[in-house]
């Protein structure tokens, strides 16, 4: 796990030219211009201090709401969450520093409370802060990442921004795995990335960001460090029939658009919804 120790796609469109029964031959059509990338930045990422996070949004927050900052179930204070284990609505006193786009100190935040973390199925923990999105825009212009609610697609492009090494990894969605095995935690349809994709511990908690839409899209948790088979710090893949595969070297990240499946009618973590996806204890 990626925790610190110490311890857009551009389609190109070919202009046709358009044949007629008589006349001359009619202008070729100009190529669409590819999107532009969004540029991922450090800005609204927080260090904390052994793992990096982010201030985030549900699709629905509002201004008014509690600002909520994002990291791995792992970097929970209280320490690894055992498997099987939900934490909910737990008061925390958790602090880290918001950054701005170059990684410049802007404000530290302060957690009132635990909405929801596990090791479990996924690997988050979702903090509620003691101010508002709105009180942090108007005094520090601190604009949260929204959490996409769909599920992301192979071959987008991403930036992982770490608040702790206060450096942005510029990679790209690989896959996914049916199930990810690290000890005895299991993560399930996480997001693999592409080979050469380094993150380092430290990085942990980083949001995965879509250099297309500019969203939040999962989460960075871990990589096989050594080529060790399904081991702490070594996970490896396990498809639906029990096959398992060891990439070394490569790292992944877990869904996010879980949170938005389980949102009630007043933009709370509800387990009871229906159709939700966050695991349930």
């Amino acid at each position: 796990m990626r925790f610190r120790r110490a311890l857009a796609i551009g389609a190109t469109t070919l202009a046709a030219l358009a044949g007629v029964l008589s006349g001359p031959a009619a202008p070729a059509q100009a190529a669409a211009p590819a999107p532009t990338a969004v540029a991922v930045t450090l800005a609204n990422t927080i260090a904390l201090n052994n793992c990096s996070a982010s201030l985030v949004r549900f699709p629905s927050s509002v201004s008014t709401d509690s600002a909520m900052m994002l990291t791995n179930g792992h970097c929970y204070e209280g320490g690894f969450i055992a498997a099987g284990r939900v934490i909910q609505n737990v008061s925390s006193t958790r602090t880290g520093t918001l950054l701005n786009s170059s990684g410049g100190s802007v404000v530290r935040v302060r957690a009132n409370r635990v909405i929801y973390a596990t090791m479990t199925g996924n690997d988050v923990a979702l903090y509620r802060l003691n101010t508002t999105f709105g009180a942090l825009s108007s005094s520090y212009g601190a604009v949260p990442l929204t959490i996409s609610a769909a599920h992301p697609t192979a071959g987008t492009g991403i930036g992982i921004p770490s608040g702790y090494w206060k450096r942005v990894w510029n990679c790209s969605i690989d896959g996914f795995v049916n199930t990810l095995r690290e000890d005895t935690w299991t993560w399930k349809d996480s997001i693999r990335y592409n080979a050469g994709c380094d993150t380092i511990g430290g990085t942990s908690g980083s949001p995965i960001v879509s250099t297309v839409t500019g969203e939040l899209i999962g989460i960075n948790n871990t990589g096989n460090e050594s080529g060790g088979r399904c081991t702490l710090n070594n996970p490896c893949e396990v498809d639906a029939a029990g096959n398992v595969t060891v990439l070394s070297g490569r790292s992944y990240g877990q869904q996010t658009y879980w949170f938005t499946t389980c949102l009630n009618s007043s933009r709370a973590i509800d387990l009871t919804v229906s159709g939700c996806l966050l695991t349930k204890p």
